[in-house]
Formats: C-alpha cells, structure tokens, sequence
C-alpha cells in the first residue's frame, strides 16, 4: 500500500509540476494570428512577450517557457500573422516597416493580444509586457499609447518615439535593457528616451551592458552576449518581482 500511494503522489506531482505550452490562433480585425500561451496557475502574473523582426519563433517559445517555470503566465503575441516568419532580411524589413508605418495598427494588434490572453484565463490586472529588438520598440508604443499594464521592458528594442507622440500617457513602470556597443540603436537614442521619460515623470530604469551589441540575447548567434544576458535577464526577472503581485 505505502508503494502504490507514493506512485501516486509522485504521478501527481509530474503532471502538475510543469505547465504545457500551446500554440493558439486568434482573431485581430478580421485576420488570424498565431500566439504561444502557457500557464502554470490560473492566478499568475501575466507575461505579453513581443517578438523579434523575425516573428514569433522557438526564441520567445524559449523565454515564455522560461518564464512558466519561474511561475508566470505567458502569452507571446504574434504581431504579423498566422504562418507569417519571415527569414530573409528583406521581409523582415518589410514586415517591420508596414507596422512603423502604421502605428495604429501596432496599437490594435498589441491590445487584440492582450484581449486574447485574457480570454485565454490570463491576468491582465497584474501583467507586464517585453520584447526584444522591433518587439522592444512595440512595447515602447504600447507604453505611450496609455496601455493598462503595470510594466513595460525592452531588450536592445529601437527607442525612438515617433513625430507627434511622448510618453504623457504612460501609466506602467519601465526598464530598459541595452548594450552600449549597439550600432543599430544608438546611445544618442538611449539618452534622448532617458530624458523624455524624464520629462514626463515616467518611472524607469535604464541599464546599458558594455561590449553588448544589438541582440545581445539572442542564443547561438555571433551577437549572443553571455554575460551581458545574464546579468539583463536577472535584473529583469527582479523587476517583475518588484512590479508583480
């Protein structure tokens, strides 16, 4: 007896103690759009994951899962449609470019995803969001476009604000994640933001990591930073302890 009842607590215990993802379509405006969402409980602190120019890859599978394991929900949104991963840099830059043009479409697609990661059991009263690279200057719209989040974090994200927009309606905190030695956003552009959040009475924290250049990381790349990831990714990991419930 005392051998069948410990089987069965250590069955129970397999079959609870890691959530499993699942790839879902959902509806934006008419079009389909392909997420990952994955929750270990029902009450967790939401995390929205905006992907890199690229889309949604095994990449922000990776971090969502990462973070599942710290005990989060996640929701990685998919910004440019179901079966839409663009390889080659050509439509990578047109995919990117359609969204910068069209900021309220970035908008829509962004609040469609939170939607469906509500519906999806998702807490988005207690959520946070981040992205990497294009993902990152997603957040960064999200933030000035008033999103009801409690945080908002970019890994080496573009950081320009847009003609005609500033960050008077942000309402989350904000931490940003940089490498100094990024030649595609500069740290002329991290200084400009530092002094618009500034100006605006944003709370933030700004981090920047020598030697890092842009997708610092991005694992098994000739960018992939070690040192520069650990350290970004532990400061990250404390914020949303610090910003979560």
């Amino acid at each position: 007896m005392r051998t069948l009842l410990t089987l069965f607590f250590l069955l129970a215990f397999i079959s609870t103690a890691g959530a499993a993802g699942k790839h879902i379509t959902y509806q934006v405006n008419g079009e389909t759009y392909e997420g990952y969402y994955i929750s270990p409980s029902p009450d967790a602190p939401l995390i929205m994951i905006i992907h890199d120019w690229d889309g949604l890859t095994d990449y922000e599978v990776k971090r969502a899962d990462m973070l599942a394991d710290m005990g989060y929900t996640v929701f990685a949104a998919d910004l440019f449609g179901a079966g839409i991963r663009p390889t080659e840099d050509k439509d990578k830059r047109q995919h990117t470019g359609e969204l910068y043009k069209d900021r309220e479409k970035m908008r829509s697609l962004l609040n469609g995803a939170l939607k469906t990661a509500k519906s999806k059991g998702g807490n988005i009263g207690n959520a946070v969001a981040m992205g990497y690279c294009f993902g990152g200057a997603a957040v960064l719209e999200f933030a000035r476009s008033g999103a009801d989040v409690k945080g908002f974090v970019t890994f080496h994200g573009g950081l320009g604000t847009p003609e005609g927009q500033d960050y008077s309606r942000t309402k989350g905190r904000m931490l940003i994640l940089h490498g100094t030695a990024d030649v595609n956003i500069t740290m002329d552009q991290f200084a400009k933001l530092a002094n618009e959040l500034e100006e605006k009475g944003v709370s933030h924290e700004m981090i920047t990591y020598s030697g890092a250049p842009h997708a610092f990381t991005v694992f098994g790349s000739d960018r992939y930073r070690k040192d520069a990831d650990e350290k970004s990714w532990k400061r990250f990991t404390e914020f949303l302890k610090e910003t979560l419930e």
